[in-house]
């Protein structure tokens, strides 16, 4: 008798044979690829990029193709640390005042009181644009229209808002 909240299998991967091609890459070039890595990102990073550029490469199964192996190891890696960087920057970062604030509804309760402080202190003109774009969810068309102003300072008031609101944020 199967019980039926047992999860299904997943199936196996299919193996990534890597080939003569790749392990004359892979000699040639790993040495030269970490180093590199190393000066720019550190040990660590460095380390995690080699293997995650590897990886990429031989999945791609194209090594017989590379015209240019250090190019083209370099643009894998350079890319992928960029990736990287992308997904980190999306992150909420853990504030000092959110850190006081403790964990849970007094935590949200201060985020919250912090948000709307920081929006309240905007100037009129750059407040105004900001809730109508971002609680009002009008485009800047919309706001342009409403407000008989142009699209470009529609445009210029919201980053002035945007900006100011990260800065007083990262204080």
């Amino acid at each position: 008798m199967s019980n039926s909240a047992d999860p299904l299998p997943l199936p196996e991967p299919d193996p990534v044979e890597p080939g003569p091609g790749a392990d004359i890459l892979f000699r040639g070039h790993a040495g030269w690829l970490r180093s590199l890595l190393q000066r720019r990102f550190g040990t660590e990073a460095a380390e995690e990029l080699v293997q995650d550029t590897w990886v990429r490469v031989l999945a791609s199964g194209r090594v017989s193709e590379i015209r240019s192996p250090r190019a083209f190891l370099w643009r894998v890696a350079s890319r992928l640390a960029l990736d990287r960087a992308r997904r980190s920057a999306r992150r909420p970062r853990p504030t000092a005042w959110r850190e006081d604030a403790g964990p849970g509804v007094a935590g949200e309760q201060a985020e919250r009181l912090l948000l709307k402080q920081v929006i309240l202190d905007l100037p009129d003109p750059l407040r105004e644009v900001f809730l109508l774009s971002r609680v009002g969810g009008l485009t800047y068309e919309s706001i342009a229209r409403h407000l008989n102003i142009s699209v470009k300072t529609v445009e210029w008031r919201m980053s002035r808002a945007l900006a100011r609101c990260a800065e007083r944020l990262d204080d």
